[in-house]
């Protein structure tokens, strides 16, 4: 159930298959989850902007049912993209958002 989607305005990403698999590890590792339950999402070409200039930057949601850890997620995720696509951490936004078991569904049931 833990979901990553980066957001990036770059027209594409070097190896994106290969940058999704790390997503995806690494928030199996910070989650705590398995990482058969992981999902991992990337879109480039996205028409966006960040402190009013339209240079690369990207926008991260983390989502999960509990197993958030903001701090320690925003900088290993700003880190790992950065070192990926060469966007700034201080152009990355990480959002999170603590789902509610009831409110995610899989395979036809909630988790709660």
């Amino acid at each position: 159930m833990p979901l990553i989607n980066v957001r990036t305005s770059l027209p594409e990403v070097g190896d994106s298959s290969a940058l999704l698999k790390e997503l995806s590890a690494a928030l199996a590792q910070q989650t705590g989850k398995p990482e058969s339950y992981v999902m991992t999402l990337l879109e480039t070409a996205v028409p966006m902007t960040f402190a009013g200039s339209s240079e690369p930057c990207a926008y991260v949601e983390i989502k999960s049912i509990g197993a958030l850890k903001p701090a320690a997620m925003t900088s290993a995720f700003c880190e790992l993209i950065e070192s990926r696509t060469g966007i700034p951490a201080s152009r990355i936004y990480v959002a999170f958002d603590d789902v509610n078991a009831s409110s995610w569904g899989w395979n036809g049931n909630t988790f709660g």
